[in-house]
């Protein structure tokens, strides 16, 4: 079992990325699925969630409602968080995370600076 994290990088601020997770060796479409976040001396963050199956129910943190959006597509095994208007403080290292089956990925890391 394996995700597989992909698209961070360097933004400025106002600026927009997608990230995308990858999952192997599961049903992925049976996972509830979220990203997290953790910027350097902070507590890990949960930052989008979204529901198995067809993912109607997502839920976010206040810090980034109206700003990223998560979504899953299942004949690609892929979750996204496309992020746009992008601030400093979303600074972080992002990981996605398989609640059921206690499955983080390695993580991609978004830095927003001018």
């Amino acid at each position: 079992e394996q995700l597989a994290e992909c698209g961070g990088g360097l933004v400025q601020p106002g600026g927009s990325l997608r990230l995308s997770c990858v999952g192997s060796g599961f049903t992925f479409s049976c996972e509830g699925m979220s990203w997290y976040r953790q910027a350097p001396g902070k507590e890990r963050e949960l930052v989008a969630f979204v529901s198995a199956g067809t993912g109607h129910v997502t839920d976010y943190a206040d810090s980034v409602k109206g700003r990223f959006t998560i979504s899953r597509d299942n004949a690609e095994n892929t979750l996204y968080l496309q992020m746009s208007s992008l601030k400093p403080e979303d600074t972080a290292v992002y990981k996605c995370y398989a609640p059921r089956r206690a499955l983080w990925g390695q993580g991609t890391q978004v830095t927003v600076s001018s």
